[in-house]
């Protein structure tokens, strides 16, 4: 299993960045996919989901909004779409997959992409 983040970067207060997280190793399809964020001293906490049976994404209410959360089953990738980016928004950001299909419930995390909001 692996989970590769991208699009992370430094800017502006205002601005917009997309993130994606390319996962291979595993079926995709079978997979719920969120992304979390973390700051230094602090939990990790959840941004989005987006599950494998459709239905409405789930955001975390800071995030509502400004964030959006999407999945290409043909190109094995979730993506984090972040708009109206406040200084606040300023952490890693985390793909995660998790399954109970085949199993218990289990899941798997990325690297990590550093995200930075600042003028």
């Amino acid at each position: 299993v692996q989970l590769v983040e991208s699009g992370g970067g430094l800017v502006r207060p205002g601005g917009s960045l997309r993130l994606s997280c390319a996962a291979s190793g595993f079926t995709f399809s079978n997979y719920d996919m969120s992304w979390y964020r973390q700051v230094p001293g602090k939990e990790r906490e959840l941004v989005a989901t987006i599950r494998t049976a459709g239905g409405s994404p789930n955001y975390a209410d800071s995030m509502k909004g400004r964030f959006t959360i999407s999945r290409d089953s043909a190109k094995n990738t979730v993506y984090l779409q972040m708009n109206s980016l406040k200084p606040e928004d300023t952490a890693v950001y985390f793909c995660y997959a998790e399954t109970d299909w085949l199993g218990p419930r289990r899941g798997y995390w990325g690297q990590g992409t550093q995200v930075t909001v600042s003028s």
